[in-house]
């Protein structure tokens, strides 16, 4: 197939993505391409498909357009700048989650012990998206992955073993009242992405993709981080920071939640890539 082929080929592609629903047709169809051939997006251009290409591709595209997550069929996700291994039973890692790992870096570097052994708790790691990203960043930090379905765990050691050998994976619940006891009081930094999507059967066919319990969270989408403020609280120290990301709706809810637990100061809104209020912070306040 010569180079105009292939354009024609991922074009038609993109006809078909943009038919069935797909949000972003043209980026799919360029990355599922990109994907068979094993070359980067910008290197198709130059790019020869071999025998059976169009056969493959037509197989991925079928599934893209039956609105099978375009990281089901790839089995990875990019997040701040690797690829995390991902599949069928562990959340997908989005890109706004990015912009908390980002603060909970910064957060860790500005840490009482930033100048020793620094302590990252990761809350519901899924993937180990958060907790990856904080280990390449600050190396002396210890970074405990904390992931409570045994599905999910596959993907997040296969993960830490590729890309941070150092994290601690901890089989838990990120509401349980006794994780972690033995860090208790001696955490710089929490960072959590706990599921918080109201129950609702009206999103974009991927969602439901991703395992249930890492997606949903009760009525209003708060029940795990209700459950999960009081045991950031038992873990930092303080001045110790927790950073959560929350659903665009519910801001108000967890600054709420937050500030009632009565250990942290003033909480903070950070918002998304496109501008909405999407994360809360606050720091622990000293005994």
């Amino acid at each position: 197939m010569k180079p105009n082929n292939l354009r024609t080929t991922i074009a038609r592609a993109e006809q078909t993505l943009a038919g069935a629903g797909v949000a972003s047709p043209g980026v799919d169809a360029r990355l599922l391409a990109a994907h068979i051939l094993g070359v980067a997006p910008l290197e198709l251009m130059f790019a020869e498909p071999p025998a059976g290409f169009d056969e493959a591709y037509a197989a991925l595209v079928a599934r893209r357009a039956a609105r099978e997550p375009l990281q089901h069929i790839t089995g990875t996700a990019p997040f701040a700048g690797v690829d995390l291994a991902v599949g069928p039973g562990v959340f997908i890692p989005r890109p706004e989650t990015e912009l908390l790992a980002e603060w909970a870096v910064r957060s860790l570097l500005d840490a009482p012990s930033a100048t020793s052994h620094p302590i990252a708790v990761d809350l519901g790691s899924g993937s180990g998206a958060i907790a990856i990203t904080i280990a390449h960043a600050v190396p002396s930090a210890t970074v405990y992955a904390v992931e409570r379905s045994a599905e999910a765990r596959r993907y997040l050691e296969r993960n830490v073993a590729a890309l941070a050998p150092s994290i601690r994976i901890v089989p838990g619940d990120m509401t349980d009242p006794a994780l972690l006891r033995e860090l208790d009081g001696a955490v710089d930094v929490v960072a959590a992405n706990p599921p918080y999507v109201p129950e609702t059967p009206d999103l974009d066919a991927e969602v439901y993709a991703d395992p249930h319990e890492a997606v949903f969270s009760g009525a209003d989408g708060m029940d795990a981080i209700r459950g999960l403020v009081p045991v950031a609280a038992r873990l930092l120290c303080p001045g110790g920071r927790l950073g959560i990301e929350h659903d665009d709706a519910t801001s108000r809810d967890v600054q709420a939640v937050v500030r009632g637990s009565g250990a942290f100061g003033a909480p903070r809104v950070m918002q998304d890539l496109a501008g909405r209020a999407r994360f809360v912070t606050a720091s622990k306040l000293s005994a």
